[in-house]
């Protein structure tokens, strides 16, 4: 296959249909009003009280928490839970993780007595006193790591992110990102991340169009004015998840992210993905505008809302998917996917939506035991062995940022970059190829 370029790129139509492509197949949260009544501390970062907090809470979610400060009873009704859950079930917007820290730095004490194990065990009646630990600055290193750079000229970088690797710098991953990688490429020194909520505060799950880096960001829709008290280039425009491979880009001045974060923010910006899923959608193509929001249940996944409420905060989501090929008799599809809006964990909430989860997405419903379960009654028996080794091997959700284009923020000239799946991706498309592969039929 002929290196991606964006002055010459095949359609996803000619590589779908391609020889080389083909042979690459190489707790409910307690009431606000609540948690009020116990909240005895002011955000450190803006000095807003608990009852500004309380009566406008989306603005004040920029807030970092620190010195937060809770004491509150177990009530009798409650059942058994780790204090960790429970304790961000107290606190709208905090992550788990950063509970987890306080509780590991003495922070937290059940019945007057310090708790420093995340998983205890609190019961009814117990007295939790926590304090919120105060963020820690991040640091990113330039790393030498190996990055397969597609494109690169003054003005923007584009990147062929390996699955399995963290675009940016988190609590848990503070090395080994896309970010250590592109310090190194571009010769910029380590910098500090300081108050940013999207850093410290979430793992890196998010294709969400945001930049996390820029002081330049008041034309983002999502991010505020202080989300990040330093500037550094690169700037990540957009993210992929962690376990989602594929085109990235980076811009690399001033101009060029404000640019590029506008197109975002526009829906301009061409992206298709390639999924594996568990199952066939009931219609071969469709548009889902279903919007996107928190998971109630689970704080690491999203969830597709058809009737939001005020608790949920859902937003506004649009997906576009089409079919390609139907694989092993109908127990897995090769699915397109053109992205409308760009929301945290979009294709994955809608898949599951459709009934359709990514092959190998454990947080969305694509497990190993669903996948096997639903591809063993659509096979022969005499595939069944090979089927058990292939879900086994499943590591990551089967998803990949396969197309990108963009406007050039200098030139003004169409950029179009596209990228064949990894090698994971492949020889598991190509093994549900072998048990049996089908045209969609138009309808």
């Amino acid at each position: 296959m002929l290196p991606p370029s964006y002055s010459s790129v095949p359609s996803a139509n000619s590589l779908y249909n391609s020889s080389s492509f083909y042979l690459l197949h190489r707790s409910p949260r307690a009431s606000t009003s609540r948690f009020f009544r116990v909240l005895n501390c002011s955000f450190s970062s803006t000095g807003e009280s608990a009852s500004d907090y309380q009566s406008s809470e989306p603005q004040n979610r920029r807030g970092n928490f620190a010195g937060v400060c809770l004491e509150d009873t177990v009530e009798i009704s409650s059942v058994k839970s780790r204090i960790d859950s429970w304790i961000s079930s107290r606190i709208p917007g905090i992550s788990r993780a950063r509970v987890q820290s306080s509780i590991k730095s003495g922070l937290v004490s059940v019945n007057g007595r310090i708790i420093d194990k995340v998983s205890h065990v609190i019961r009814a009646g117990d007295k939790v006193n926590c304090t919120i630990k105060e963020l820690q600055p991040l640091r990113a290193e330039p790393e030498d790591i190996p990055l397969d750079i597609v494109y690169e000229d003054e003005s923007v970088l584009v990147v062929n992110k390996p699955a399995h690797m963290v675009v940016h710098p988190a609590p848990g991953n503070a090395n080994g990102t896309l970010v250590n990688g592109i310090l190194h490429h571009c010769s910029l020194p380590m910098v500090a991340l300081t108050n940013s909520k999207v850093l410290s505060e979430t793992d890196d799950i998010s294709d969400d169009e945001s930049d996390i880096f820029s002081s330049t960001q008041g034309s983002m829709e999502e991010v505020t004015s202080n989300i990040c008290e330093v500037s550094v280039r690169p700037g990540i425009v957009h993210r992929l998840d962690k376990g989602t491979s594929g085109l990235l880009v980076v811009a690399k001045d001033e101009h060029s992210h404000a640019h590029l974060s506008e197109q975002f923010k526009l829906h301009t910006i061409n992206r298709i993905y390639l999924s594996l899923t568990c199952g066939v959608p009931s219609l071969n193509s469709g548009r889902i505008e279903v919007p996107i929001g928190r998971d109630l249940s689970n704080r690491i996944r999203m969830a597709a809302v058809p009737s939001p409420n005020s608790s949920r905060q859902a937003r506004h989501a649009a997906s576009r998917y089409r079919v390609v090929e139907v694989l092993a008799g109908g127990g897995s599809a090769l699915v397109e996917w053109r992205l409308e809006t760009g929301r945290t964990h979009q294709i994955r909430a809608h898949a599951k939506y459709l009934g359709i989860p990514l092959l190998g997405d454990e947080v969305y419903g694509g497990t190993r035991n669903m996948a096997l379960s639903l591809l063993r009654t659509r096979s022969h028996s005499s595939f069944h062995g090979d089927l058990s080794q292939l879900v086994s091997k499943l590591q990551r959700p089967c998803l990949h940022a396969f197309t990108l284009g963009f406007k050039h923020p200098h030139t003004g000239e169409n950029m179009q970059f596209s990228c064949p799946p990894p090698a994971d991706f492949t020889e598991v498309l190509s093994q549900l190829r072998s048990i049996g592969i089908e045209k969609p039929l138009k309808k």
